[in-house]
């Protein structure tokens, strides 16, 4: 028992630390949901991870998003990586989006917070959150199933999703472009442009590059793979020559950016009527 004990009292104090930090609904789902048959249900057998995102540990995670511990501990990253209040910060989505649109797509949706405030916002909307992570998807299906809340949960590429084409009023891309090459995040773009109605609106929220290009501690500090690559380049300059209109980009809080663009008239589309911009 003597050195047993010590042992277990150790192991209690580290998962009560943990359970604080994550909060105590994420480390009872982490505990008592059944992970193999939900991720079996939601992913997508024909579906092969890239490598760019199968090796990299993201945010020091063995395993990188493909684990139950990249999902349950995700939000509490992201609240600590998006000071002062990452909830402002995505609210500043919703104030960029216009009139009332019918179908939204959550791009690199992770474990759907932005997807839930969409929903939310806009519950006559048709909204659906892609992820390459089942695991992530597990857990935005258990928030939304919570918040009572119905949205589309698909596990697939960004840069390839197979939806159908100039399907969308609205695409966000939020925390994502960091953690991925910059050749992908084009290719993603792309994808957007295939994707999105005419005049149909893309809102990207992501780190500021700017600052990030003189932080590169703070990159190391969150064991972000592509993070330096990612600041050293401008979502503003991939989104116009991606072909986007009407591009803009302005600063949020100490470390991020939000640019949005809008895609311009297809041939074989008539043009989206313009509507009021909706308050948040």
């Amino acid at each position: 028992m003597k050195t047993t004990v010590p042992q277990a009292l150790w192991q209690l104090c580290v998962k009560g630390f943990v359970r604080i930090l994550i909060g105590a609904d994420n480390q009872n789902q982490y505990d008592t949901y059944d992970w193999e048959a939900g991720c079996h249900a939601l992913r997508n057998p024909d579906l092969a991870y890239p490598q760019y995102y199968r090796i990299p540990n993201f945010h020091g995670v063995e395993g990188g998003y493909l684990c139950k511990e990249a999902a349950v501990t995700y939000d509490a990253v992201t609240a600590f990586a998006c000071p002062p209040h990452e909830m402002n910060l995505r609210r500043e989505v919703l104030k960029s989006i216009q009139g009332q649109p019918q179908r939204i797509l959550d791009l690199g949706c992770g474990t759907g917070s932005m997807t839930l405030m969409l929903k939310a916002t806009y519950p006559q909307a048709e909204v659906i959150g892609l992820d390459l992570s089942p695991y992530m998807l597990c857990h935005a299906q258990h928030k939304s199933q919570k918040a009572q809340l119905t949205i589309h949960w698909l596990h697939g590429l960004a840069e390839a999703t197979d939806l159908k084409a100039h399907s969308f009023d609205v695409i966000s891309i939020c925390m994502v472009f960091h953690e991925m090459p910059p050749r992908i995040s084009r290719l993603v773009l792309q994808e957007c442009r295939r994707l999105l109605k005419s005049g149909g609106q893309l809102i990207i929220l992501d780190g500021n590059q700017n600052r990030l290009r003189h932080a590169d501690w703070l990159i190391r500090l969150f064991r972000e793979p592509y993070s330096t690559v990612y600041a050293k380049e401008s979502i503003h300059d991939w989104v116009t020559e991606a072909g986007f209109e009407n591009v803009s980009t302005r600063y949020l809080g100490w470390i991020h950016q939000l640019t949005a663009g809008t895609s311009p008239h297809h041939r074989d589309e008539p043009p989206l009527r313009q509507l009021q911009t909706h308050a948040v």
